[in-house]
């Protein structure tokens, strides 16, 4: 019975600690620039570049980039996600059978933050990259 209690009461000692580092990067508002550049197309077709006010942190990383819901990259998300001081780092994955590779990483400093996407879409040989690079403006709560 004592191992059992001692067990749980180590639980819920823990338990607020995973919560803290589950939110090591806290959603902030960011005036953002997002630049997507296809280095294999002429030079007048290579980069697209918008702007928008985005509310990011650790749990909208993995799905910022808009170019991951293209249709060129159906079946494909960011998972594993590995996180060193102030970057975290992810792995592209895909559906079976997709060559399609790549992998995402974020740099989030109090200023503000950069996430880089690069992806090989092994078919076709070719590669891309988007880049979303913000200054912080605020705070905010996803979905608002």
């Amino acid at each position: 019975m004592r191992v059992h209690t001692a067990l749980l009461l180590g639980l819920a000692a823990a338990g607020p600690l995973v919560a803290d580092a589950a939110d090591t990067f806290a959603p902030t508002l960011y005036r953002a620039t997002i630049e997507t550049g296809l280095p294999h197309l002429e030079e007048n077709l290579r980069y697209a570049t918008t702007r928008e006010t985005l509310c990011l942190g650790e749990r909208q990383f993995a799905t910022a980039f808009p170019i991951l819901r293209h249709v060129a990259l159906a079946g494909c998300t960011l998972g594993d996600a590995r996180t060193q001081a102030d970057t975290i780092s992810y792995t592209l994955r895909c559906a079976p059978g997709s060559e399609t590779t790549g992998a995402a990483h974020w740099r989030v400093e109090p200023a503000g933050l950069i996430g880089t996407l690069d992806v090989k879409l092994g078919a076709k040989n070719m590669t891309l990259y988007q880049r979303i690079s913000g200054s912080a403006v605020g705070a905010c709560t996803p979905g608002d």
